[in-house]
């Protein structure tokens, strides 16, 4: 097997991890393979929902498949460690970037004070082709919400509501196309965020030709796990927020280059 050309995360990287995301099943396309390593090392891991993806399912009013998403999702949680999920019933299909989104995502971080965020892509076109518009708002409303949850400036209320400010210290990018940092999988991780998609499967059913979801997370990651030299990884693109950014570490070569 090749060595790894992406390193994984310090083993003391973070011991909480907040996951923003849109929709429920939105963390299972792989990333909760992740999750599943995490919480078996002890990390401790929270789901943030900004919907309850009640546009799913086209056969199903609104209420009955959100009923059915919500619980899907709390079930497919549970499968690789994680117990608390929180739904902000923002509308399904229309997300619409706000100061409020921004807000709400703030409190929860700085209610559970994590050293690590995972978020979606927020490009238009990620790993996957074409992003979903609800996908790009969540992930960029949570970037913003991240710095803002570390200025106490912004959002002053929360103070009120006793949540002081907290800084983040990674921002996970799950789907991006330009990945920094891994985390293997292979063994009891993969199978949980197997799992954890299966749990969704009557959302899963009625989807057209969707695969089976033993097939997709396997092939999803053992194609990122030659990225890490390993069978089974989920790749990110990290931020380090107490690391000097590279365009600083290029300005500083330069300045010796030039001396």
């Amino acid at each position: 097997m090749e060595p790894s050309a992406i390193p994984t995360f310090p083993d003391d990287a973070f011991a909480r991890v907040l996951c923003v995301v849109a929709h429920p099943d939105d963390v299972e396309y792989g990333a909760s393979s992740a999750v599943a390593a995490w919480t078996a090392a002890g990390v401790e891991v929270e789901y943030l929902l900004l919907t309850r993806g009640e546009a799913g399912i086209d056969t199903m009013s609104p209420e009955a498949t959100a009923e059915l998403r919500v619980r899907e999702q709390v079930a497919g949680s549970h499968e690789v460690g994680v117990s608390s999920v929180e739904f902000l019933q923002y509308p399904d299909g229309v997300l619409e970037y706000s100061l409020d989104m921004r807000r709400d995502i703030a409190r929860a971080i700085r209610r559970f004070r994590p050293e690590a965020v995972l978020v979606g892509s927020w490009d238009v076109e990620f790993v996957a082709g074409l992003n979903q518009a609800d996908h790009r708002v969540a992930g960029l409303a949570a970037l913003d919400a991240l710095r803002d949850a570390g200025n106490r400036w912004v959002f002053p209320e929360l103070i009120d509501e006793g949540l002081a400010p907290w800084s983040t210290r990674w921002l996970l990018i799950a789907g991006d196309a330009r990945p920094t940092h891994g985390v293997e999988v292979t063994g009891p991780a993969l199978e949980a965020g197997i799992r954890s998609l299966e749990a969704h499967a009557e959302y899963l059913a009625a989807i057209p030709g969707h695969p089976p979801a033993r097939m997709m997370i396997t092939g999803i990651t053992a194609l990122q796990g030659r990225a890490l030299g390993v069978p089974h990884a989920v790749l990110f693109r990290a931020f380090d927020f107490q690391a000097p950014p590279p365009i600083a570490l290029e300005a500083m070569r330069a300045a010796q280059e030039s001396e």
